[in-house]
């Protein structure tokens, strides 16, 4: 079974950040780290059940870049839900609850 993919308001502000920031910095920087999400995104799609960090939140490292999607997996539905999308260099008591 192929999962859906939903990404909440926190987690989609930060990828969108993340965008502008490596914009800034080159031009394709950007496209390279949407190719990762993308890629990240197909992975969750056929295997969900990655890594367990917290009780019920999962993290996946996106290729060549250094950020963690974490998410949940709903089985009833069919969803994993990202929730956040955080920079690994940054001091972990600046990572969102979940």
């Amino acid at each position: 079974m192929a999962y859906r993919i939903i990404v909440n308001v926190r987690a989609q502000k930060e990828i969108e950040d993340a965008i502008s920031f490596y914009d800034l910095s080159s031009d394709v920087a950007p496209i390279n780290y949407i190719i990762a999400l993308k890629e990240a995104y197909v992975s969750l799609k056929k295997n969900p059940f990655y890594r367990i960090r917290y009780k019920n939140v999962r993290t996946i490292k996106l290729r060549r870049f250094p950020f963690n999607l974490y998410f949940t997996v709903n089985e009833e539905q069919g969803l994993v839900i990202v929730l956040s999308c955080f920079h690994n260099k940054r001091n972990p008591k600046k990572r969102p609850k979940l």
